[in-house]
């Protein structure tokens, strides 16, 4: 381990070796630092127009109220849409809010997805509904079946279509149960 250390620091103590190539001078092993590629930021572009340079004098001078006057007498001067952004703050959250209140007035979403729960079944019907909750639920055993049934309300299926539910109540209403479409 020490030789190993103290090869190190020879090569570290040596002062740089210059190899040449074709390409020309390289440094190897330099404990100098390299020169940095990054240099300043570029200078602003410049335009030989003298009214945008005018133009960009007199904005830059702005302060941000008066940017964002600016900015939307533009919009409505030439007649600029907003565009559907990310709410980062508040005053677009706050405008989208009544867009969305005049669309619910006009036609309330039809709901698509629906969980069939059991509440209630007559007491004569009730080995018709505990072979019609197994027959539902394969990986229940009869005993499991019975003590779903007993304990009542609970949900049946989860997520399913709307066609799909009202066959599924259909066939529970038929037998003596009394079903619910959340």
């Amino acid at each position: 381990m020490a030789s190993r250390c103290s090869a190190a620091l020879r090569v570290l103590s040596r002062p740089p070796v210059v190899a040449r190539t074709t390409y020309g001078v390289r440094r190897w092993a330099s404990t100098e630092a390299a020169p940095s590629t990054s240099s300043a930021p570029p200078p602003p572009a410049t335009s030989n127009d003298p009214v945008i340079s005018r133009i960009v004098d007199d904005i830059s001078g702005l302060t941000l109220l008066q940017a964002a006057d600016l900015v939307t007498q533009l919009k409505t001067r030439l007649n600029i849409q907003e565009i559907a952004m990310p709410a980062a703050s508040a005053a677009p959250a706050a405008a989208a809010a009544p867009a969305s209140d005049e669309p619910a007035a006009e036609k309330p979403k039809e709901k698509t997805v629906f969980n069939v729960m059991l509440e209630a079944f007559d007491a004569a019907s009730k080995p018709k509904v505990i072979r019609e909750v197994k027959a539902l639920i394969p990986n229940l055993t009869l005993i499991e079946a019975k003590k779903f049934v007993e304990s009542l309300p609970k949900v049946l299926k989860e997520n399913l279509s709307k066609e799909d539910a009202e066959k599924l109540k259909a066939t529970f209403d038929g037998i003596g149960a009394t079903v619910k479409l959340d």
